[in-house]
């Protein structure tokens, strides 16, 4: 009788997006490798949170947005311990402990735990209604503010203002504290802002910007409101905060290993112990630390790899930032700060905007609001540092106008900006109304520099 060979112990900690990415390249590169074990502090499997928004405003359902539910596990014979959190790790031991009771060995960890809000610590921050926007739990608190009830929202970023437009649309009265001037001031130009910020008005959204918190007022344990440092007092039924995530390091630390602002990986997602493993919003990788879904996917599939033994390295690379808020088109990239040497070129219509800063003849930043169609082209060029001499007059009208398309050859001007998207999508825009409204070029001097980041 043949002798059955022993499997590698697996123990995954974290059902997040990362970690079910990364057992889809395992179990589909080999089945039958490894004995896996998940464990999961939420009750269930892995969702996309990217659509929890939509869930809030009533178009998707959370069944819509499971990607991993426990018949999928099961069929990959995936053993899962959900609503379990994880108390304790013994890397010596190689055991990991369960608030529950239970112990579990493995042969490789894989830490996967993501990231926690940043609760900001003003009195009242423990009262009962301050939540953050995080899970499946805060999206159904929010999901219950009643029509009429009032709900504050502190950070107007894309996670706070998407949690705004979610409970807005529910007939909830929504107001969103900002501490800087203007919105998304990481991903937007302060113009590009102020376009959001009159949208989000439109749909009854009050904003407050540049507004301080003070305190966090409450009855019998409740919250009431908010009170801002100019005396004002913003009454509410919820709040909720939504100001940045923060690795979540504990268990790492715990256990001794190396983390600073995150856990730290080498290109192969390996932590400073070779037996583990970590991917996703917990790690840091050669200074950076990650928020978006596409180097959490591509640290899923290194350290797939990485665990049969296979050669693959994780190399951070420039994104852009293409965003859908509460139905407005965004889109940003490189950098669109202002500094000595730069030029910039504008364009304003009615509903959209374009700010392109260059250095020179090479694209170094776009901002987009509106029409973010030729995103893409605008990203490309910034990151190959392509010369725009050859059709600078026209870039802002996109990859069309611009003569850079599959056809290639530069176009007769007038015939390009006719065919660019930019003004079929323009109501009421012709042909010699482009030349007679030309964007605004001008040199941009200030020393001032942004924090803005793709």
């Amino acid at each position: 009788m043949p002798e059955t060979t022993k499997k590698d112990r697996l123990l995954v900690i974290g059902a997040g997006m990362a970690s079910g990415r990364m057992l889809e390249h395992l179990t589909e590169a080999d089945p039958e490798r490894f004995e896996i074990t998940l464990i999961n502090a939420e009750p269930r499997g892995s969702y996309n949170r990217i659509m929890l928004s939509p869930v809030l405003s009533g178009d998707k359902t959370l069944a819509e947005i499971i990607t991993h539910d426990a018949e999928w596990y099961a069929k990959r014979g995936i053993t899962c311990r959900f609503g379990t959190s994880v108390s304790e790790i013994d890397r010596a031991a190689r055991l990991v402990q369960t608030d529950d009771g239970e112990s579990h060995t493995y042969d490789k960890l894989i830490l996967a735990t993501g990231s926690t809000p940043f609760i900001i610590p003003l009195p009242g921050h423990d009262l009962d209604g301050v939540i953050a926007y995080r899970d499946v739990e805060d999206t159904s608190r929010m999901m219950a503010l009643g029509a009429g009830q009032r709900a504050v929202v502190i950070g107007g970023g894309l996670l706070g203002l998407e949690a705004a437009a979610g409970m807005a649309a529910r007939g909830a009265h929504v107001t969103v504290v900002h501490l800087m001037d203007h919105l998304m001031e990481r991903q937007l130009d302060p113009e590009a802002g102020a376009m959001l910020a009159k949208s989000l008005e439109a749909k009854g959204i009050e904003l407050r910007l540049g507004a301080q918190s003070k305190e966090i007022l409450g009855e019998d344990g409740r919250v009431t409101g908010l009170a801002l440092e100019d005396g004002t007092v913003l009454p509410c039924d919820l709040l909720v905060m939504a100001v940045g995530i923060r690795p979540n390091l504990a268990l790492a630390k715990d256990a001794g290993l190396h983390a600073e602002r995150g856990v730290l990986v080498d290109d192969q997602m390996r932590t400073s112990d070779d037996n583990v493993l970590a991917i996703g919003e917990c790690v840091e990788h050669r200074g950076a630390v990650f928020g978006l879904v596409a180097p959490l996917f591509e640290q899923a599939k290194v350290a797939a790899k990485t665990l049969l033994g296979q050669p693959a390295t994780f190399t951070q690379k420039p994104l852009a930032t293409k965003l859908k808020v509460t139905g407005c088109d965004l889109f940003s990239a490189g950098d669109f700060a202002n500094a000595p040497g730069r030029e910039e070129i504008v364009l304003r219509r009615p509903g959209i905007y374009r700010r392109l800063v260059l250095e020179g003849d090479h694209l170094v930043g776009a901002v987009l609001y509106g029409d973010t169609g030729d995103g893409p082209w605008f990203f490309d060029l910034i990151q190959e540092k392509t010369s725009v001499a050859d059709f600078r007059e026209l870039v802002i009208f996109g990859q069309a106008a611009s003569g850079e398309g599959p056809e290639g050859g530069p176009p007769d001007p007038l015939s390009a900006v006719a065919a660019s998207p930019l003004e079929r999508r323009c109501d009421g825009l012709t042909r010699p109304e482009v030349f007679t409204m030309p964007p605004i070029v001008k040199p941009v001097t200030s020393p001032h520099q942004s924090e803005a980041s793709p």
